[in-house]
């Protein structure tokens, strides 16, 4: 359903409702638009979002006034959007985490084909709209990281409540995206993608780089699958799974991780078993589901035996 602007006749009504800087546009039950693709702020811009979010507003017109205009109108029941000199306020944006909207905006993920070859990259705000998935085949490449202490347990991770995509579900010890980088770029035995392993095991757990050489990683296969989260959000991806056995300190990042368990195999599998019949609350990421049931059987007695490397098969990508 497309956004429903104001009447002309009734812009005057708006402009009073949230002054001078802005103008409303009332939206009956739509989702917000997604923002332009041509939009793609600089990592080290600490400010490009507050430009982008809120213009004009320190400028002209106090924020407490507009703040308190979109909270009235939030409550008739309607979605707003505030526009000042053409740029426009996602109110749903707005309304995230700021780590998580800071993330959506200033990481640039890895745009590929379905055979893994680099052709562009975009925002993971835009990576991960399935209006933009469906419509533009938006495919990025990720990584999924296993990891086992010395008894063989796989350390498993809750993501947390402000996850824009599959809150509060247990999943892998840690799954995000190799950046637009040079350093998380390099193709060479898979060197960028464990190098943004490497930085997101510190983001999310407080696992530190020496705890976790990048030549420890195992690169065991890639898969190609696509989830939706919500009516809204959800993943395309080439995930990379990686594979180590270390013992490490575990610091979780709250606005990242929700709760972290080593399993073994019998304590997985009753995991696994309250996720489908749908006790406790139990989900599982789709990723680490399809993981789980098509390879971590074989590849955790690799584990076991010592044999990790000889299971690797990075020659193609399956499609699950």
């Amino acid at each position: 359903m497309p956004f429903l602007s104001v009447a002309q006749s009734s812009m005057a009504a708006s402009t009073a409702l949230l002054g001078p800087a802005a103008r409303a546009i009332i939206v009956v039950k739509a989702p917000p638009p997604s923002l332009p693709s041509s939009f793609s702020p600089s990592s080290s811009s600490s400010s490009s979002l507050s430009r982008l979010f809120f213009p004009l507003y320190s400028g002209f017109a106090p924020r407490r006034s507009v703040d308190s205009s979109l909270r009235g109108a939030r409550a008739f029941g309607v979605s707003v959007k505030s526009t000042a000199m053409g740029r426009e306020v996602d109110t749903e944006v707005e309304a995230m985490d700021p780590l998580q909207r800071r993330l959506m905006f200033d990481d640039e993920c890895i745009l590929v084909d379905e055979n893994d070859n680099v052709v562009g990259h975009d925002s993971k705000y835009n990576c991960h709209l399935m209006e933009k998935i469906e419509k533009e085949n938006l495919l990025h490449r990720a990584f999924s990281v296993f990891l086992f202490n010395s008894k063989h347990e796989l350390l498993l991770q809750k993501r947390s409540a402000t996850k824009v995509t599959f809150p509060l579900v247990w999943t892998n010890t840690c799954c995000s995206h190799p950046l637009y980088r040079e350093s998380e770029l390099i193709e060479d035995k898979y060197l960028g993608v464990r190098n943004a392993a490497q930085r997101k095991l510190y983001d999310e757990l407080g696992i530190v780089a020496e705890d976790v050489p990048v030549d420890d990683f195992t690169a065991l296969g890639r898969i190609h699958y696509k989830a939706a989260s919500d009516g809204k959000w959800g993943e395309h991806e080439v995930d990379y799974l990686l594979f180590l056995v270390r013992d490490v300190k575990v610091e979780p990042n709250p606005e990242e991780v929700a709760d972290v368990q080593y399993v073994n195999r019998e304590q997985l599998k009753e995991l696994v078993r309250k996720a489908d019949a749908g006790e406790d609350g139990v989900n599982l990421s789709p990723w680490f589901r399809l993981v789980v049931n098509n390879y971590l059987s074989d590849w955790w007695k690799r584990v076991d035996e010592g044999t990790l490397p000889e299971g690797a098969d990075m020659s193609t990508v399956r499609k699950l």
